[in-house]
């Protein structure tokens, strides 16, 4: 599990660094507005996204370890689309789509929407490298097409932007579903007398509160973003879309280990196994998101407005400062909310992600109007630091765990270093 996780953070941050230099480059290309505009397109495709893991997100993982593929296949590609016409035409009646991009907004979602269900899928199957691979190729193409696009073609326009998005979508599509065939052409047998419709049942009771979760702290991560729009433009959506990135992008710890551990813990139905996974992946995590923010929180100003981005940019440092604490606290949550959605209790993630909500716009009521963008920063934080505590209290009363249990110990750091050295001596012979 060790080197199945250093091998997708890995993945993730070679990503992560194409996407920062991505960020310094649209900077310059489209300017703040157009970074805005792209921002909310991306937020709006992003929330049909989470709306669709219904049945294209965790469900497909947690029902692949009790069922054929091929059930889990069907209803994930089907809902890819129709979840996603139902997610803009809402979106679209409550005004957060921008004008003139409803369709592009759609085509990537749905897009976006069967890649991931592809990449889950191997993930289901232990592909682990697969899973890694699909995520490189598809960073490496957005990257590699856009700088063609911008410096080739010279199309420096948001509609640029776009188009390299869909042609390198496509072909991470169509590169995970070869990947996947396999899978699909194998023949395997279900429990007796069990039907596909009465999978289909279960896997939208379980989905239906995992979408809720997934969809209550995609909007708590987002909302933000409307909320400045409507007062301040799309300039100011670019300033914090552009700090929230550069942020977020410590998240691929989080993410890479959330997964593993999820993975992990649906296989096991032993609650003390289940306990001491999480407790392990959590105290590493929380460690790891400290020690990498910290390095982001200390570059100076200068540097973002100088070398980085552009001036139109100053006051981004103020952003990612408000955002630090935020980061790492959901950051560690993840770990906590996918234990309660592998062993089977999703109730208390989803409660917890409302709960994230709830605060968000409590919070945004009040520092947004007073702070601006600065406010739309600290309320993040606010929002999912109340998530973690949610969590921790919920974590501790189920499995009976201490506060000294969540803090490292040597013990931890022990064992963690004999990993690294394990790896390091497999390695060398």
């Amino acid at each position: 599990m060790f080197r199945d996780i250093i091998g997708t953070i890995g993945a993730r941050y070679v990503v992560a660094f194409l996407n920062l230099l991505l960020i310094f480059i649209n900077s310059k290309v489209l300017g703040r507005d157009g970074m805005g505009l792209v921002g909310i397109m991306y937020a709006s495709a992003n929330i049909a996204v989470i709306f669709n893991s219904i049945l294209c997100g965790n469900t497909i993982v947690y029902f692949m370890n009790r069922y054929n593929l091929r059930y889990v296949f069907y209803p994930a590609y089907i809902w890819a689309i129709l979840g996603s016409v139902i997610a803009c035409a809402a979106m679209y009646l409550f005004n957060m789509l921008p004008e003139g991009y409803e369709a592009a907004v759609l085509g990537l979602a749905a897009l976006i929407s069967l890649v991931t269900a592809n990449t889950l899928m191997l993930l289901g199957k232990d592909n682990i490298k697969g899973f890694n691979l699909v995520y490189i190729v598809q960073g490496i193409l957005t990257f590699g097409i856009l700088i063609c696009i911008y410096y080739l073609v010279g199309y420096k326009t948001v509609g640029g932007y776009l188009a390299g998005l869909f042609a390198a979508s496509l072909i991470a599509y169509l590169y995970s579903f070869i990947l996947l065939f396999p899978h699909l052409l194998k023949k395997e047998s279900l429990p007796e007398g069990t039907s596909f419709f009465a999978v289909l049942k279960e896997m939208f009771v379980y989905g239906i509160w995992s979408g809720a979760d997934n969809l209550a702290e995609g909007l708590t991560t987002r909302l933000n973003y409307y909320f400045v729009r409507n007062m301040g433009g799309y300039g100011n959506v670019g300033l914090l879309d552009s700090g929230t990135k550069m942020s977020e992008s410590v998240w691929h710890i989080s993410n890479s280990v959330s997964y593993i551990e999820y993975n992990s813990v649906s296989k096991t139905t032993d609650k003390q196994e289940q306990k001491r996974i999480t407790l392990r992946l959590f105290k590493l995590t929380y460690c790891a998101l400290i020690a990498v923010m910290a390095i982001v929180v200390c570059l100076p100003e200068w540097i973002y407005t100088d070398y980085l981005l552009t001036p139109e940019f100053a006051g981004i440092r103020n952003v990612i400062l408000g955002l630090s604490v935020g980061i790492v606290t959901l950051g560690s949550n993840r770990i906590l909310s996918h234990y309660f959605i592998g062993s089977g209790s999703i109730r208390y993630s989803t409660f917890c992600s409302f709960f994230g909500l709830a605060v968000l716009l409590i919070a945004g009521l009040i520092l947004i109007p007073a702070y601006g963008v600065v406010g739309a920063a600290v309320t993040s934080s606010i929002a999912y630091t109340c998530m973690l505590i949610f969590s921790i209290v919920i974590f501790m009363k189920k499995t009976g765990s201490t506060i000294r249990e969540l803090l490292l110990s040597k013990d931890d750091i022990k064992e963690f270093k004999n990993k690294i050295v394990e790896k390091l001596s497999r390695k060398k012979y």
